[in-house]
């Protein structure tokens, strides 16, 4: 059976189309629609229910060893109110899950993993502990709202000194008021926006979100659902588990190298990756040349023969073009290339360009 996020009745309220995803039944979209909601994080704001996202706190004398061993990124050199991305990996190079982490101090991490992931993660990490560390379930604790697009900085000065907002990207600030409720607000998203995504008690979040939603009427913010925070994130070229990410596809595959520290003693999966050597197959986008749209699961073709699969894929909002990430043969992924992919037995052109379809300016 789906739980419901604290803020499930107030997307009844505001006209939410409720879907089950990731074990909670969260809005996909509203009355506005996914397209409108997708072009008012690029111009304006938005806001989405990210309650259903994990929470996992790793303390102690040994936090950082766990935490060295566990993820392929580097946390050595992390300083205290700072945010870092990391793949985990298992023994064989696949990617676990994807998360991002939080140093609270020097011997406590905050970890925000994916919804459908986070018993999975908590049970690796707590049967993969060693020495002196604990490892605690916090996702009851909290529920968490993503304020993104250009005016996110201008609707939360509203309700938040401004002067306290953590001004760098990938970094936080504890326990500021927001609209008179104590928040953890981090200079992060998924959208390829300007954003802010913001923790509280679960009683509280309610309370927040009509505040933020009351004080961003004038921008132009608006409550946006599963829909846009997917489009969103596909436009702005970044993976998913579950499609461009899994237990069988290493993060070298998915052009992760940049949060995979090779230079580390050691991290689970480190020796596989090694052995495995230069990748076979990359994460590519792909615009469609032909009408049509693909989705994932297209089997994608070059001069007639099968060099990968797409992970993900739909219409743009807003670059307007129907676009695709898929894992290609190396040989098949430069920009410029030309292939078809097989949607639903129709070959449909298309061309391998650079990722991310979108970026900020």
């Amino acid at each position: 059976m789906e739980k419901k996020t604290p803020l499930y009745d107030l997307h009844l309220e505001l006209g939410g189309k409720i879907v089950p995803f990731a074990g909670y039944l969260l809005p996909v979209q509203y009355e506005t629609g996914l397209i409108k909601e997708h072009m008012a994080v690029r111009t304006a704001a938005g806001l989405f229910d990210v309650s259903h996202m994990g929470e996992i706190l790793v303390k102690g004398p040994d936090a950082l060893g766990n935490l060295q061993n566990f993820l392929t990124n580097d946390f050595s050199d992390m300083e205290i109110g700072r945010v870092r991305y990391s793949p985990i990996c298992n023994e064989r190079g696949g990617i676990v899950d994807d998360l991002i982490v939080y140093k609270f101090a020097q011997d406590e991490y905050f970890l925000v993993v994916n919804a459908a992931n986070k018993d999975k993660d908590y049970d690796w990490f707590t049967r993969h502990a060693k020495g002196k560390v604990d490892i605690v379930d916090l996702s009851a604790q909290y529920a968490q709202l993503a304020l993104q697009g250009p005016k996110a900085k201008a609707v939360l000065s509203k309700l938040a000194d401004e002067s306290a907002l953590p001004t760098k990207y990938y970094s936080f600030v504890r326990d500021l008021p927001v609209a008179g409720i104590p928040c953890l607000v981090s200079r992060t998203g998924y959208t390829g926006e300007l954003g802010y995504e913001l923790y509280c008690a679960p009683d509280k979040a309610v309370e927040l979100a009509r505040a933020l939603l009351k004080a961003g009427a004038e921008e132009g913010l608006i409550p946006c659902g599963l829909g846009a925070r997917d489009t969103l994130r596909l436009e702005a070229g970044m993976p998913l588990y579950g499609h461009e990410m899994s237990d069988d596809i290493t993060p070298l595959e998915v052009g992760l190298d940049m949060f995979v520290r090779m230079d580390k003693p050691d991290f689970i999966g480190k020796q596989a990756l090694v052995d495995k050597g230069a990748p076979k197959r990359v994460r590519v986008g792909l615009t469609l040349t032909d009408r049509g749209i693909a989705r994932e699961n297209s089997e994608v073709f070059r001069d007639g023969s099968p060099v990968g699969v797409t992970t993900s894929g739909t219409l743009l909002p807003y670059t307007n073009k129907a676009s695709a990430m898929a894992l290609l043969e190396r040989d098949a992924s430069q920009p410029g290339t030309q292939v078809e992919i097989d949607v639903r037995g129709r070959r449909l052109k298309a061309e391998v360009v650079p990722l991310p379809f979108y970026k900020r300016s």
